[in-house]
């Protein structure tokens, strides 16, 4: 079963637009030749591009012995026997996708030392539905608390 990330499209943009007006303006006096300009041009392309395919592939995979979130080329693995607690999160800016919404799932795993992963799944019902399904010992909120 895979979910995908929920997106906010217009926060997106926001922060590409400004990464790139602020490190327009930074950079303007370096400028003193088409090579540095090339360069420059070039970096920022890069770092675009590879921004833009981390936060568009966010995805979260239910595998047969593991939860798998995965963005770009970052993954993490988590197991299901190892999974504490799953509770609703109001951090805006943490996680694996940095976004404005205010309502995320976080979920608490037993590591060395308890970890825990903040995500935004598309359809967060559906996905509480199937971790139950796949993680019984687990402790997850009702449903209420999570809309």
């Amino acid at each position: 079963m895979v979910y995908q990330a929920k997106t906010n499209i217009f926060y997106t943009i926001i922060v590409f637009l400004l990464v790139w007006i602020f490190g327009a303006i930074s950079l303007f006096p370096f400028i003193t030749s088409l090579l540095i300009v090339v360069i420059m041009l070039t970096a920022f392309i890069v770092s675009f591009v590879f921004i833009f395919w981390y936060v568009n592939s966010i995805k979260f995979v239910f595998c047969e012995n593991y939860l798998l979130v995965k963005g770009g080329p970052f993954k993490s693995k988590i197991s299901y026997q190892s999974i504490a607690r799953v509770s609703p999160t109001t951090d805006k800016y943490t996680g694996y996708l940095i976004s404005s919404f205010d309502k995320g799932l976080e979920i608490f795993y037993k590591t060395a030392n308890y970890g825990s992963i903040k995500i935004l799944p598309e359809d967060k019902m559906k996905f509480i539905l199937e971790l139950k399904k796949r993680c019984p010992n687990a402790q997850i909120l009702q449903n209420q608390q999570f809309e």
